[in-house]
């Protein structure tokens, strides 16, 4: 891959050089793969699943070319039909060999949708689109499962946000999927998910067609140390200094989400100071939240009066492991314990709050920290 001019990548996947530790992480999903074992793999967002996947399909791919590798993001799909188009583009035409007529090939097995070839502008090489025409989705999966059952490849799927299903109007497409799962003897899947309880419910509870059906990976934050290795070698190369205790300071702010981590250490690698200091962390911190600020007055002005209260003092506390108590209530001059609990139910619905083991968050480090400046 090509060499990155700021090393702290804040979208995609650009080399294993630039991915910071989840080396028992990799470890885990890669055994996994190799042993048969489909992965459930949960976590709250900005915490680094995506990039955990690219990674781990990175490292698949150059010991073993033979095996391809497909993620496919679920967050903006509606329904099945979107799901199926998302899933066809990213499979078909990827699974036949030179030896195969690539149009006649893939048209055998594609009676219910429209496919189209171009030649890629750069390599020549033919690239292949998919319009559905079939009112029924259910049979273009059906032929996009078979199209991959009849290559005989190895295959590992990622689907990312696959919580999104459940929202599908479309009744029984999680035993529809389970079914096709269930033919699939050479294919590993990855279900990766953000809202930890549907995925939790969807692989755990009795009722649904993929209980018990995974290894099951909750994906924490890097450890400090490791990222701290991770941001001062590269923050050396231009020869700037990033202290311990200073780092410290962004790992606690953004509670170690990498996302946000990686927001401040890209500013400060850009800002290129001689030594990094605190000062310098809340001028990267101030940068992003003024960037930002327009978004969160519109987040907040879309709130009751009730729902902007217990999400400010949910951010003030940083952390709040009983907002019904009364403590916490009577602290902030909140409503009943009832009209929290609405609140709060609200607020998580709508993810401007996580659950997390230690309570309840603001999911957005940097609107947790323009928040607080609001009381």
């Amino acid at each position: 891959m090509s060499k990155m001019y700021n090393p702290f990548i804040l979208f995609g996947y650009a080399g294993p050089e630039y991915f910071c530790d989840r080396e028992r992480e990799t470890e885990e999903l890669m055994s996994a793969l190799r042993n048969g074992r489909n992965i459930t793999l949960r976590s709250p967002r900005r915490i680094g699943k995506t990039g955990l996947i690219q990674h781990v399909f990175n490292r698949v791919e150059n010991f073993n070319p033979d095996i391809k590798c497909f993620y496919i993001d679920l967050f903006s799909t509606h329904n099945l039909d979107e799901f199926v188009v998302a899933f066809g583009k990213a499979i078909i035409g990827q699974l036949d060999t030179p030896a195969q007529k690539l149009e006649n090939y893939v048209a055998s097995f594609f009676k219910s949708c429209r496919l189209y070839f171009s030649s890629d502008p750069i390599t020549g090489s033919p690239k292949l689109g998919i319009d559905l025409v079939s009112e029924d989705s259910a049979v273009t999966l059906d032929e996009i499962f078979a199209y991959i059952r009849k290559s005989e490849r190895e295959c590992y799927i990622a689907f990312d946000e696959f919580q999104q299903i459940t929202e599908y109007p479309e009744k029984g497409i999680e035993a529809l999927l389970r079914t096709h799962v269930q033919q699939c003897p050479k294919i590993r899947f990855i279900f990766s998910g953000s809202k930890q309880h549907l995925m939790t419910e969807m692989f755990s509870s009795p009722k649904r067609p993929f209980f018990r059906s995974t290894d099951k990976m909750t994906l924490d934050v890097i450890p400090e140390s490791a990222y701290y290795a991770f941001a001062k070698h590269w923050l050396l190369t231009v020869n700037t200094i990033l202290p311990e205790d200073v780092f410290h300071i962004i790992y606690n702010k953004l509670n170690g989400y990498t996302a946000y981590v990686q927001k401040i250490l890209n500013k400060l690698y850009d800002f290129n100071p001689e030594q990094v200091t605190e000062e310098d962390v809340m001028r990267s911190i101030q940068y992003v939240i003024d960037n930002e600020q327009y978004d969160y007055k519109h987040f907040l002005a879309l709130l009751t009066n009730n729902q902007a209260q217990v999400l400010k003092a949910i951010a003030m506390e940083q952390i709040v492991k009983a907002p019904t108590s009364q403590a916490f209530i009577q602290k902030y001059n909140l409503p009943a314990a009832s009209s929290v609990k609405r609140a709060i139910d609200f607020l998580n619905d709508y993810e401007y709050i996580y659950p997390s083991e230690d309570g309840y968050m603001v999911y957005d480090r940097f609107f947790g920290l323009w928040l607080q400046r609001q009381f």
